[in-house]
């Protein structure tokens, strides 16, 4: 076990860039990408999982990166919100969450998009139910969750096939699709 103030180096993927550093071993993996990588998109929100604002796919699974630690990100992939738009264009669940007006102080989408996106991973075409129970670990003060369900229903039309490769290999080798 590493004494205190010992570093590790760990090498990971963040929305498809390689990155090979040295970290102490309990740094948490929203502050590695928040203060390390400068990947701000993924919030700090409660610091005890409740509010899901920091929400990210390791190896394609949706986590809460306040409660992971960046040394078991080592070998993986990662992808925050920032990883989601490509060559400019915002991606279809962007896209879909901005069509229906499903933000408003906009602290938590980032996490609801993530977990979005792990849902439409396994399930391209979820019932109100599954939506339901896919962010139910996101919370949200502003925006009264209807234009979100109503998002992410939208978002599942327009992106079954556009999901994030390490979300689809997670849900394929899982045997989830």
């Amino acid at each position: 076990m590493p004494e205190a103030g010992d570093r590790v180096a760990i090498r990971v993927t963040v929305n498809g860039k390689r990155h090979e550093q040295e970290i102490e071993p309990r740094q948490l993996l929203v502050d590695y990408l928040r203060e390390t990588l400068g990947l701000t998109g993924t919030h700090i929100g409660c610091d005890t999982s409740f509010c899901g604002a920091c929400t990210v796919l390791l190896n394609g699974a949706s986590v809460k990166s306040c409660t992971v630690l960046a040394v078991h990100a080592d070998q993986g992939e990662v992808t925050t919100v920032e990883g989601l738009a490509k060559d400019g264009e915002l991606h279809p669940i962007q896209q879909a969450f901005k069509d229906h007006y499903a933000l408003q102080c906009g602290y938590c989408t980032p996490g609801l998009l993530m977990s979005t996106c792990h849902l439409l991973a396994r399930n391209p075409s979820p019932t109100q139910r599954e939506i339901r129970k896919a962010i139910a670990g996101n919370c949200c003060r502003c925006t009264g969750y209807q234009n979100v369900f109503d998002a992410i229903a939208d978002a599942a039309k327009r992106a079954a096939a556009d999901v994030p490769p390490e979300a689809e290999r997670a849900a394929t080798s899982a045997g989830e699709r």
